[in-house]
């Protein structure tokens, strides 16, 4: 197992297209990481460039105490997994795990000893004289993994493994990848551009936008307190909602004619200041009109989903989600009134999108 350091790490193409623009962070021994973000934003080239797949325009990839920046991929000490699995259609589960190790000149006992342990962790012993096309998808993707298994190697590197998987088996496959990484202990780097996957799998959260890290943390402490605009929206299901508002005075904000408190809010902001201002769906409560704090929201129409409910419609003449359980009573349509815990009202500058917290 190995520490994994990316020090100021940089891709450019040909005619300056700068997809990855100087990340850095470091993954413990032992760490699960997961880089998140949507399509294009540089995930899976960041991780590429870990795997020695794409060359590293500057800065430094370390595994362990070793740069590798020059290292070929094989050489690495790395095992990825893939979004299409890329087993070989002729060989058997059997031969597809151990073909690593016999490129790798391992003697055939050991082999046999790796191969039958990985498959005994994987659940998948049954397996091992079938083909990849007598396999589930969930059975392909078990494989795949037995196969970076048997290779005990510093790193595991996910690349979207579960995206060809169907909703309920990507649920059952993320709790099986989370147990295995705890059990054997390997640094381990997934990329997603699933939310869910990321809060749910990862140590260490690292939020991608547009070529750079927008934010890097515990999971918890990411969703709950977003460092910009694009991290809230991102983090969270369904998102926070945005809201246009303006300082009304410290710690205070006005959202057209209502008032809120914002306990985060830094307090040397000048009065009139445009914000925004973000709630999330979740932290919102129905109360009784004119409490303390409550807000007018127009409800338009209202989404079942079974132990929860969504409501969706207009504050402050924006659209406004607000999720509560199946037992709230509200209209079906109509007004009524609401209320966020000061604590979980976030503000971001509209300009640059970051959190206006105190420092």
């Amino acid at each position: 197992m190995a520490q994994v350091t990316l020090t100021n790490v940089k891709k450019i193409y040909p005619g300056g297209v700068e997809a990855v623009k100087g990340v850095s962070f470091d993954i413990p021994d032992g760490g699960f990481c997961v880089l998140v973000g949507p399509s294009g934003c540089g995930k899976s080239t960041l991780l590429r460039m870990v795997a020695g797949l794409e060359t590293i325009s500057s800065g430094e990839v370390s595994i362990g105490s070793r740069v590798v920046n020059q290292v070929e991929p094989a050489d690495r000490d790395i095992a990825m997994v893939f979004q299409n699995y890329a087993l070989y259609p002729h060989f058997s589960v059997y031969d597809n795990m151990a073909y690593g190790l016999r490129n790798l000149g391992t003697p055939k006992d050991e082999i046999d000893r790796r191969v039958k342990e990985a498959a005994r962790i994987l659940a998948i012993e049954p397996l091992l004289e079938r083909r990849p096309k007598q396999l589930s998808g969930g059975q392909r993707q078990r494989v795949a993994m037995g196969r970076a298994i048997v290779r005990k190697p510093q790193v595991f590197l996910f690349d979207e493994p579960l995206s060809n998987l169907d909703a309920k088996l990507r649920v059952q496959m993320r709790v099986e990848i989370k147990k295995l990484q705890r059990a054997l202990g390997v640094t381990s780097i997934y990329v997603t551009h699933d939310q869910v996957e990321a809060m749910t799998l990862s140590d260490k959260l690292v939020v991608m936008n547009a070529g750079q890290v927008e934010q890097i943390g515990v999971p918890a402490d990411v969703y709950k307190k977003p460092a910009s605009r694009f991290v809230a929206t991102f983090i969270g299901s369904p998102p926070m909602n945005i809201l246009t508002g303006a300082i009304d005075g410290p710690g205070i904000v006005a959202l057209g004619d209502a008032i809120i408190e914002a306990r985060d809010l830094s307090e040397n902001l000048p009065a009139g200041m445009a914000v925004e201002v973000g709630l999330r769906p979740e932290d919102v409560e129905i109360a009784s009109e004119g409490a303390a704090g409550s807000l007018p929201f127009d409800v338009e129409f209202i989404e079942e989903l079974g132990a929860t409910q969504l409501f969706h419609g207009q504050l402050s003449g924006l659209p406004f989600i607000m999720q509560a359980a199946t037992d709230t009573v509200a209209a079906q349509a109509g007004r009524v009134w609401i209320t966020v815990d000061p604590d979980r009202v976030h503000v971001f500058d509209p300009a640059s999108g970051t959190r206006l917290g105190r420092m």
